[in-house]
């Protein structure tokens, strides 16, 4: 199961995020949250994630702004599960908060832990994976988010163009440098990596 924990980047100098945000989340992700998303003190939430697509979601979306740390632990979540956050237990949300510590001080600011020792290494190799593909988004132009937010799914080139007021040559060359391909190619790989960092132990 994945926990984030989540704490939010100068908010002393911004103001409080979290209450604003919380219900997008819930909104956006509905049933694939499993647990919160709660405040859990001052300026920090907590949420847990059954599926590895809606964690690694949810990661891109808040790393996207650059106003949050990001951990996300990795592991066991005690059953059954609680009203809030606030009162459930296991090593993932051990992990979680190790994860966070570290983000604060990430390039990227995100980190990710196991809970199992024996998983430390694999996750480091999935952390740094994802660390590429945040550093392809950071360098992503607005020209380039724009395209990259309408392609997808079934929405032509041409489409994103009559809607952009470009041609769809120019489409092309802004996905090109956005690596919008990249991403896509990218984030089922990642997606399955998470999902064996969760399985069970060999």
């Amino acid at each position: 199961m994945f926990v984030l924990t989540v704490d939010q980047v100068d908010s002393r100098g911004t103001g409080d995020r979290v209450a604003a945000l919380l219900p997008t989340l819930a909104d956006r992700w509905g049933s694939r949250i499993l647990l919160g998303p709660d405040r859990t003190a001052g300026d920090e939430f907590q949420l847990v994630v059954g599926p590895a697509d809606a964690a690694l979601g949810i990661v891109l979306q808040l790393t996207r702004t650059e106003r949050w740390s990001v951990g996300l632990g990795v592991g066991q979540v005690s059953d059954p599960l609680p009203a809030t956050t606030r009162e459930a237990a296991g090593g993932a949300f051990v992990a979680a908060r190790t994860a966070v510590d570290r983000a604060k001080r990430a390039p990227h600011r995100f980190a990710l832990e196991p809970d199992r020792e024996a998983a430390a290494e694999e996750a480091g190799d999935v952390e740094a994976l994802a660390d590429l593909l945040l550093e392809v988004r950071a360098r992503r132009s607005a020209e380039g988010w724009a395209v990259a937010d309408r392609l997808g799914g079934e929405t032509t080139q041409v489409a994103v163009a009559h809607e952009l007021g470009i041609t769809p040559q120019a489409v092309s060359l802004r996905a090109r440098a956005a690596g919008v391909r990249l991403e896509s190619r990218a984030l089922p790989a990642l997606v399955r990596a998470l999902e064996r960092l969760d399985g069970p132990p060999a």
